[in-house]
């Protein structure tokens, strides 16, 4: 879900901050530390929240606290990567004080100013949920007349300051409904305890009349839940559960153990999309998908629940304490959503689920097809594109577009052969990922030369010159001279790209969005080669009009768009800071292209040993 600016490109060149600057300063804001004079008495902190049935479209929360000051500050928790700002949809927010009357104050957007004499304070709000989206983002609130997902960064204030202050959850929901969350549970099979801010708003709740089923791994519980929709498809639930069971066996198995008390799949129809968290993940699971092809849910689960360790422990420095200000952007990215797709393959292959690619060759074939095929990948550095990839509107690599992951993943692969290669296949890229979780798993998170320093550590080699190239620069992968090390080299072919019913297919890569507080759509272009950037358009031109209409949405440009076929003319007029400028499109073919992997004649036999090693997935 990247979101960029073309202003964020400023931004590509600044300097990283230093890898410790959280771990002495854990508030990355200084005017904070005034919050801290009561820290020696933090705040005791009890929420309830209530769902009632009669009205959906919100849902209550009340906060007693005590031991606060006179006048403290309450604020939302910004998440660093999907910041919904649900703050917007805060009401009837109010203040009631057990020495004297009470106020609330907007600070700032997500920030409030309480003044409650005498100690103690108790504090109401709704939470009025925006209208339903079709399809619906897996982590975003919603409530329905058979459950819904409430708690997490969307529901909860904090105590400014009081990060570290504990506080239980009481639900107040209808009896015919349960709740799964990834919170302490208590005597009160409806009351919760979170030890602290941070953990409070990293573990949703999944609500309502819900379908469960358990296992163990090493002992810990592991749950797997499901919400589904009225009429929901059958789907064979003990082929589903066998296969988590198999994809976390295989993420512990590689770490050693589980980092965490237990976990929860919180399954939900009709969603789409997933969000990780500490010890669960809410991910979105049509049970029509889950009976015809469940492949692409596993490749999500997988992908996700390896967050749990590459991502919320071994983490990029600048994530640090909840705020309610963005974190600063961090360059790490490339690291934890790339390696973390690698990783989604490699568990799939090894717990024998199967994935969409055959076989290793063929799935590195095809990353390696979209890379070449996206020139935006060979022109920003992985750190770049990191630094950009969430939190930012769409075009900020202007007429290019790139992938974090995909660079990241192909990254990973190439270290993975430089380690076995250096060691004479005694080590892999498994042995980096638990020498990154041994070394930045605690408090400091991992900086930019963090990992090259863990790989050299590792493999007992050099390997700033590819992290020079690669990783903080630019320069594109040179793909045969890693390859060379298991005997292989790629072939590099371009071929015209085909529809589904195999005919040319029409140069289609356009796109557009709607700005905040903005009127006209904006373009994406992703590939200045396209026919579109061809014809003179630029990511950033405000559309005007389509063969002289207007188009009101970016759903109506994407109906509009799906339907050209090849030979079409479209006129297209933008607004631009220049003016008005109008241009004709020609809708045409293009060509994409296609990689093969194949043996070197004269590999060797170590060379071979270590290819059929890296084909089997073998961690050595």
């Amino acid at each position: 879900m990247s979101k960029t600016t073309l202003v964020a490109l400023a931004a590509l060149a600044a300097p990283a901050a230093p890898a410790t600057a959280l771990a002495q300063h854990p508030l990355r804001h200084p005017a904070d530390a005034v919050e801290i004079q009561f820290a020696r008495s933090q705040p005791v902190a009890h929420y309830t929240l209530r769902v009632d049935t009669v009205d959906l479209s919100a849902f209550a929360v009340e906060l007693r606290l005590r031991n606060v000051p006179d006048t403290f500050r309450l604020a939302m928790v910004a998440h660093p990567e999907y910041d919904d700002r649900y703050w917007r949809y805060v009401e009837d927010l109010r203040v009631a004080a057990a020495g004297g009357p009470g106020a609330v104050t907007r600070a700032d957007s997500a920030l409030w100013q309480v003044v409650a004499p005498g100690g103690e304070a108790v504090v109401r709000y709704r939470i009025r949920l925006p209208a339903a989206e079709s399809p619906r983002a897996a982590w975003r609130p919603f409530l329905a007349a058979t459950g819904g997902l409430v708690g997490g960064p969307h529901s909860f204030m904090y105590v400014v300051g009081a990060t570290l202050a504990p506080a239980h959850v009481t639900l107040e929901l209808p009896s015919t409904w349960e709740a799964v969350t990834g919170l302490e549970p208590t005597a009160d099979p409806r009351t919760f305890f979170a030890p602290s801010a941070a953990v409070l708003v990293d573990s949703p709740m999944l609500v309502g009349q819900l379908r469960s089923w358990r296992f163990a791994v090493d002992g810990v519980p592991h749950r797997v839940v499901y919400w589904p929709l009225p009429g929901a498809a059958a789907f064979d639930t003990t082929a589903l559960v066998s296969a988590i069971e198999r994809l976390a066996r295989g993420a512990v198995a590689l770490f050693g153990r589980a980092p965490y008390r237990d976990y929860s799949f919180l399954l939900q129809d009709g969603a789409y999309g997933a969000l990780e968290h500490r010890n669960s993940v809410t991910l979105g699971a049509p049970s029509t998908e889950l009976a015809s092809d469940r492949r692409s849910l596993l490749a999500e689960i997988a992908h996700e629940y390896f967050h749990t360790w590459n991502l919320m422990r071994i983490h990029p420095a600048e994530y640090g304490d909840v705020d309610y200000r963005p974190p600063p952007r961090t360059r790490g990215l490339w690291w934890s959503e790339g390696l973390t797709m690698l990783y989604a393959d490699l568990l799939l292959r090894r717990a024998g689920l199967g994935a969409f690619d055959s076989t290793r060759v063929a799935h590195l074939e095809g990353l390696m097809g979209r890379y070449f095929g996206s020139p935006g990948n060979s022109r920003f550095s992985p750190e770049s594109v990191s630094v950009i990839a969430y939190g930012t509107a769409p075009g900020a690599l202007g007429d290019y577009s790139a992938s974090t992951h995909l660079q990241g993943e192909l990254l990973g692969a190439m270290l993975d052969l430089i380690v076995r290669d250096a060691t004479n296949g005694a080590r892999s890229i498994d042995d980096v990922m638990r020498a990154m979780l041994e070394r930045f798993s605690g408090e400091r998170g991992f900086g930019g030369r963090d990992v090259e320093r863990t790989v050299a550590h590792v493999c007992g080699c050099t390997v700033r010159p590819f992290f020079e190239a690669h990783v903080r620069g630019s320069q594109a992968i040179d793909f045969d001279r890693y390859l060379r090390l298991i005997g292989m080299r790629a072939r590099v072919s371009w071929t015209p790209a085909l529809d589904r019913d195999g005919r040319p297919a029409a140069d289609l890569r356009v796109s557009a969005w709607q700005p905040p507080g903005e009127n006209a759509l904006s373009l994406l272009i992703s590939n200045p080669a396209s026919v579109w950037g061809r014809a003179g358009l630029h990511s950033g031109d405000r559309l005007v009009a389509v063969n002289g209409a207007a188009v009101p949405s970016g759903e109506e440009f994407r109906g509009l768009r799906n339907r050209l076929k090849n030979g079409d003319t479209v006129t297209v007029e933008v607004r631009r800071a220049t003016g008005p400028w109008r241009t004709s499109v020609v809708v045409a073919g293009y060509e994409r292209p296609v990689v093969r992997l194949e043996e070197i004649s004269a590999a060797t036999e170590r060379q071979r040993a270590l290819r059929a090693q890296w084909i089997a997935g073998s961690p050595r």
